[in-house]
């Protein structure tokens, strides 16, 4: 993480023509890697949502018994979706089937997962055997778990101003092409200078709904939220971030305050890596989430032009801050190896679309109906019962309902009439709420669940006693805010040194607010250094948790951390 700085620095020209020489047979050596990779996957693993079936054919009651508990356990793991892999030996060996076993063996596999309520979706199949024609297939199978209405991931867009975001959301929701002048990303502004100028400004959410066979339910008829929601078995909540380095803290915001999944950096073909870029790419490293990219406006360049852009992109990826293998995104089975690759961090898929041709769009869908959930499923249980956390992001009052906060629960459950805690007030005090009613994606539900966003109606309280940062509590839970706390913090950027009193913007999930340090471990830090620091709010105090990731600002001084310790207020009200 130490040369994420080069990201924060100033910027550096990386069009000479050594370093393009040089990028060029990288990318030719890791291209020629792939190809020659072995055919045989590796070793079957016990946890995890992949299974190997050498072949299901004919098995007996008991054996089918045991089978579809087996395959209701990798549904868990995978939080609704498993991966099926048929005619491949425990070893990893694709053995292959011929027509008649593999037929067989897809019959079986289907009445597994009638058996469980699940679909089936065959993802790709491999030729092992060319005379004998034996083949090998890997299978999709997913099944909305019990509590809940659909599968839902959250994914992040980033890029600099100008590049074509919205417009490639709006293109990717809406089912119908560009016109060139931003025609498709209309729909997605959220005020009228944003329609006017073309920039966003603002954090907008749109969704992208998949069925179980893998196909978009938002084209054609089903254009509502409700419809998309009621026909959806995987969701894709799309947030769409600034790119303007003026908007940069609203930026921030929306990537610590929603806890994306995952994040799509999108970049100009025609302008490569530019403005706020390298930048948008180092806070999602820095917040340790997912990150694959888009090339857009491929239609807008020449071939040279466009190879330029990938080289230099592969250049900062390979960099050893990044440290991440660039995979060029051409067809079907790169895209399908990519989305199961990606959870590991060490790749990074590289599509180069076009939202007016429309070129490798289907490419692209196909990779986001295939990601996998990135909490493993053990983890996800142990947060839905701990103590409940609500972070609060937006603030409404509506007509006849009174005052509704939208947000992320962390921890623990939700439910209509369920009495929480709400603060922390300008003066450290917590105030009992009861939960009037609860929406996801605009339609009602009895429950939420750590991980999930929703708005919650809450009586007893009044507009003006609410302000973003704020979270919702269990009443059993510690009340805890401070206005003082200790982080382990890493400059990214700084043109000369940090010391006492250094005034910066603190970002911790939907807390914003000014802070200053008052101690330093050391006498001075620099870029590219360590040291545990105390920070203390200057205004109001807030609730943070020990281990929450942080991230700063002043200008262009820029750094991230950990939290290890707060100081509580000796005043909280409990």
């Amino acid at each position: 993480m130490e040369c994420l700085v080069d990201m924060f620095g100033p910027d550096e020209s990386f069009c000479d023509t050594q370093a393009t020489r040089l990028q060029y047979h990288q990318s030719q050596d890791l291209q020629s890697m792939m190809e020659e990779l072995p055919s045989n996957l590796p070793p079957e693993e016990e946890e995890g949502n992949i299974e190997y079936k050498l072949k299901l054919v004919k098995p007996s009651d008991f054996r089918m018994e045991h089978l579809v508990t087996q395959m209701k356990w990798r549904l868990e793991e995978g939080h609704g979706e498993a991966i099926y892999e048929i005619g491949v030996e425990d070893s990893g060996f694709l053995a292959g089937l011929s027509d008649t076993e593999l037929d067989a063996s897809l019959a079986t596999l289907s009445k597994m997962a009638e058996r469980l309520g699940a679909s089936l979706e065959i993802l790709r199949e491999k030729v092992t055997e060319v005379g004998q024609r034996k083949r090998a297939m890997e299978v999709l199978v997913r099944k909305v778990p019990d509590d809940q209405q659909f599968i839902d991931l959250k994914l992040a867009v980033l890029g600099n101003v100008d590049v074509g975001k919205s417009t490639l959301l709006g293109v990717l929701t809406q089912g119908e092409l560009d016109n060139g002048r931003g025609r498709a990303r209309l729909n997605l502004f959220r005020h009228l200078h944003e329609i006017q100028s073309g920039r966003t400004s603002s954090i907008s959410y749109e969704i992208l709904g998949f069925d179980g066979h893998g196909q978009v339910v938002n084209y054609g008829a089903c254009r509502s939220v409700e419809e998309i929601c009621e026909k959806s078995s995987k969701l894709i909540t799309l947030i769409d971030l600034a790119g303007h380095h003026k908007y940069l803290k609203t930026t921030i915001f929306g990537l610590t305050g929603n806890c994306p999944d995952f994040a799509m950096l999108v970049v100009s073909a025609n302008t490569g890596i530019a403005g706020t870029t390298r930048e948008h790419l180092g806070y999602a490293l820095a917040l340790d989430v997912p990150v694959f990219v888009v090339v857009n406006k491929v239609d807008m360049c020449r071939p040279e032009i466009l190879e330029k852009t990938l080289l230099q992109l592969e250049q900062i990826l390979k960099s050893p801050g990044v440290k991440r293998i660039p995979i060029r995104i051409h067809n079907s089975d790169d895209a399908i190896t990519a989305a199961s690759s990606l959870e590991a961090k060490n790749t990074t898929p590289i599509f180069m679309v076009s939202c007016v041709t429309g070129e490798n769009l289907d490419l692209l869908k196909q990779f986001l109906n295939i990601l996998p959930p990135v909490t493993p499923h053990s983890e996800r249980e142990r947060l839905a019962q701990d103590m409940t956390e609500f972070q609060i992001d937006e603030l409404f009052t509506v007509p006849d309902v009174g005052t509704v906060v939208g947000g992320i629960i962390l921890r623990g459950s939700i439910r209509e009439g369920d009495r929480l805690m709400l603060g922390p007030s300008d003066d450290g005090n917590f105030k009992e709420v009861k939960v009037k009613t609860v929406h996801r994606n605009r339609l009602p539900c009895r429950l939420i669940q750590a991980g999930q966003a929703a708005c919650v109606a809450l009586t007893d309280v009044e507009r003006e006693e609410l302000r973003k940062g704020m979270v919702l509590l269990s009443p059993d839970a510690p009340l805890d805010c401070c206005m003082e706390f200790e982080a382990d913090i890493y400059v990214l950027f700084h043109s000369k040194y940090i010391t006492t009193n250094f005034q910066t913007t603190i970002h911790i999930g939907t807390v914003c607010q000014t802070g200053y340090i008052t101690k330093i471990d050391r006498e001075h830090i620099k870029t590219n250094e360590k040291a545990r620091v105390t920070f203390s709010f200057k205004f109001k105090p807030e609730h943070i948790r020990v281990g929450a990731r942080l991230l700063f600002r002043d200008g262009r001084s820029k750094g991230m951390g950990e939290v290890v310790r707060i100081t509580p207020l000796e005043d909280v009200n409990r």
